[in-house]
Order: C-alpha cells, then structure tokens, then sequence
C-alpha cells in the first residue's frame, strides 16, 4: 500500500500508544513515507496565569513544552535506533483545532491516533477529539481500537454507489481502493457491505396512495431493489479484487443498524468507511448515518472524505 506519503500520529495517553505507534511505523515503512508524532497540550489553566509573581506564563508553557518535548524524545528513540525517520511537534490549544491546523500547514495525507475510549458495552469508543476530527480533517483519519493482535484480521468497506453522482461514486471507490490494499497487505478477510433503505417506497406510497395498487407498488419496489442490486454488482466486479479472501453483503434495511451488526457478528477489526458532505450548509458536518455508526461500533474505524471537502476549521494564519 503506497498511498500515504506524510503521516501524522497524534500521540495520546495509555499503554496502547506503543502498538499504535508501531503500527504507524509499519505502514509509514511500507509507504516510504514521513512521519510525524504531534502532542497537544492544553493551554494554562486562568488560576496558573495568574501566578505571575512566582513564574510568567510563558515560562511554565516553557517548562511543559521541555517536559514534553524529553518524553516524546524518549518515547520515539527506540524507533529512531531502526532508522525511521521520526519528526515531533508539540502544540498548545485546542486538540482537535491544532491537529487540523497542523494537517493544513504540513499537508498531511492521514492523522493516525488512538481512539480514547475502552469501547464495548457500556462505554463509547470514540471520543471528542477523535469525532470532531472525523467530522472536520480534510484527509483520513484512522483512529485505532486499542487490539493485541498485530494486524487486522477482517476489514470491512461500507460503500453506497450510485451510477447518477459522481461525487459519491468516487468516493466509494477511494474507500473500495483503501480496503483492498489494507487487506491483501494484512492478508485480511474483506466483508463489502451495502445497504438498501426502502425509503422510496414509503415516498410512492404516500404520494401516490390510492393511485397505486398494493401489486403495483410492490413490482415498482422490487425494480428499484433489482437496479441497486445491479449497480452494486457492477461495481464489485470493478473492484480488484484478485488474491482475496472477501464477501459481498447487499442487504435491506437502515445503515445506521446494519452496518454495526454486519461487523459485530463478522467480528471485524477495521472498518473502512466515508462521511457524507451535507450540501447548503457551510463546511462539512458528518452524514447522520456515519454519525449513528461510529456511536455503535467497537472496532478501528477509517474514515475518508468525499473529494473537494474543505475543512470548517481555518488555518492558524488566517
């Protein structure tokens, strides 16, 4: 997989950074690709600042930022001692916001963290700087289920063609491209997955009841049924998909249920998966079903952006 070229790890908290962090190195070694280890730190506390009588406020962020900078240092030394090339920045703010920023300025290709939550039944995997970043990055962001196994065994790609928008059949293909080589890199087992809402019927219904017989509604639902089936068909048979283990799910009902439980019973490792830009309004915000998704789901999970996405967040220099 030759498709990252400047990756960014966000370095968190915990005993699972280490295996996010190898597991960042392996791909950025497979890649030939740069990688940096960004910390974000939170700004002085008001109480702090006020302490200038004892230290000024710059020179406590000062003190941090060292502390910090010794640790990251330590941190990355047995990688720099294979001979990966490791950059580190720290920064001060907002996570989320300055990750952004830091991914505008650098031009970063993919953010890699882990995901802040234990997951399971009664906790969230993901948590707010993870969804804001889902919801925001310009580039994909891959947030990492803290796992013991060193490879993904099962990885399933979320896709939705649609012959007529072409927006939303690139980035099925992007996701489609991303799955594959993950996949035949990790030898994985690949579960496709796309799911048909019978919405349309509800909308024939209620506009055109009793002009349609219950026969006639159910012939018109089930060419519409055959047409997605048809695109979907065609679609996978684009795919390449040689060399791999994989299944195709079509399946009817709503997404936002399906998609958890497909990869729930499938006990998949790694979803691949896109964000839907919702048009009129200014920026991007996450589709309702991806948000619905991510709620339920207890896996790593890689999101990708439709092409031509600007991010709501600003560059620091504007």
């Amino acid at each position: 997989m030759k498709r990252f070229k400047n990756i960014l790890l966000v370095h968190g908290q915990g005993a699972s950074v280490n295996a996010t962090m190898k597991r960042a190195v392996s791909l950025a070694k497979r890649n030939r690709a740069q990688l940096t280890v960004l910390e974000v730190t939170e700004e002085l506390p008001r109480e702090i600042r006020m302490l200038s009588a004892v230290m000024s406020p710059q020179e406590i962020e000062g003190r941090v930022i060292k502390e910090q900078r010794e640790h990251l240092e330590r941190f990355i030394a047995p990688f720099r001692e294979e001979g990966i090339g490791v950059n580190i920045n720290i920064l001060t703010g907002t996570a989320f916001i300055k990750i952004i920023q830091e991914v505008l300025r650098k031009k970063h290709d993919l953010v890699f963290m882990t995901a802040e939550g234990k997951g399971g039944l009664k906790s969230r995997l993901f948590g707010s700087t993870s969804l804001h970043l889902m919801r925001k990055c310009p580039c994909p962001v891959w947030v990492m289920k803290p796992m013991r196994r060193k490879r993904h065994t099962r990885i399933l790609a979320a896709v939705d063609p649609d012959t007529s928008d072409d927006k939303r059949n690139a980035l099925n293909i992007l996701i489609m491209d991303l799955a594959t080589s993950l996949a035949k890199l990790e030898q994985s087992e690949l579960h496709v997955v796309h799911v048909w809402s019978p919405w349309g019927k509800h909308i024939i219904r209620s506009h055109l009841d009793g002009q349609i017989s219950k026969e006639e509604l159910r012939q018109l639902t089930q060419e519409i049924l055959a047409q997605h089936k048809k695109q979907f068909n065609e679609f996978i048979d684009n795919c390449s998909l040689e060399g791999l283990t994989y299944h195709v799910h079509f399946m009817i009902g709503e997404a936002k249920t399906i998609i958890p439980e497909v990869a729930s019973n499938q006990q998949v490792d790694l979803i691949v998966m896109g964000t839907v830009c919702r048009t009129g309004l200014p920026g991007f915000f996450i589709g309702n079903t991806a948000e619905n998704v991510l709620q339920q789901v207890d896996c790593s999970v890689l999101t990708v952006k439709p092409e031509g996405f600007v991010s709501p967040v600003k560059p620091e220099d504007a």
